[in-house]
């Protein structure tokens, strides 16, 4: 199964932060963590912790992309609703901030023997073909655009030779449009506008199948010539 014993250790490494992470996360919510894909549990159970409710919301966000038992966009309407469009989207951004910092040096620290037992291999191999000349303005558009996989492409950007603060500020500032409106979509939510809401959601939903259509040829686009 493993190439190497130091390939062994590190698989054996990872898990154990996974589990570590997995326990603190059954600790805070209880032993049914199913309950983080509902808005309306996931609102009221974040809503609960009162005056360290953003702290609560950062925690969850950083550790879907590292982990991604949360879908990420969940948590941004959850935010938008109980905080606003901007103080929900700043709290989100701080979660994103850690968590892809934590997935990005996980992914350069382990290599890509780390990245294939935790990443699907077509999702893998679909990025192989990226342009070192082009891996800044392909990442950023890759996360710029709803639909591709944001949590995949943090371990992915890993392997390439880009600093990590380069592949951080890439992160976020390509997530934080995408995440800004989902979070408007929360907050329309929350002041009871629902028709806003599920106009603003569709043109999300929409840009996203765009970009999960098309996301083989925006690789070509960013591919060698």
């Amino acid at each position: 199964m493993f190439a190497t014993a130091d390939s062994r250790r590190r698989f054996l490494l990872h898990l154990l932060v996974a589990l570590v992470v997995v326990g603190a996360l059954t600790l805070i919510a209880g032993r049914n963590l199913r309950f983080l894909t509902n808005p309306q549990e996931l609102r009221a159970f974040i809503r609960g912790y009162g005056f360290w409710s953003p702290l609560v919301l950062v925690v969850l966000q950083a550790a879907q992309v590292v982990l991604a038992p949360i879908p990420g966009q969940v948590l941004a309407v959850v935010a938008g609703y109980l905080f606003g469009a901007w103080w929900g989207t700043l709290y989100n951004m701080v979660g994103i901030t850690i968590g892809s910092t934590v997935a990005f040096w996980l992914s350069r620290r382990f290599g890509r023997s780390y990245v294939e037992r935790i990443v699907h291999e077509d999702a893998l191999s679909r990025f192989d073909g990226i342009s070192d000349d082009n891996v800044r303005l392909g990442l950023f558009v890759f996360f710029l655009l709803p639909g591709l996989p944001d949590d995949v492409l943090c371990f992915v950007g890993g392997l390439t030779k880009l600093p990590l603060w380069q592949l951080v500020v890439i992160a976020v500032v390509g997530r934080a449009p995408a995440f800004f409106l989902v979070n408007v979509v929360g907050e329309l939510l929350g002041t009871a506008r629902f028709e806003a809401a599920a106009l603003l959601a569709v043109v999300i939903l929409a840009l996203s199948a765009i970009g999960y259509v098309n996301r083989d040829r925006l690789v070509d686009l960013f591919g060698d010539e």
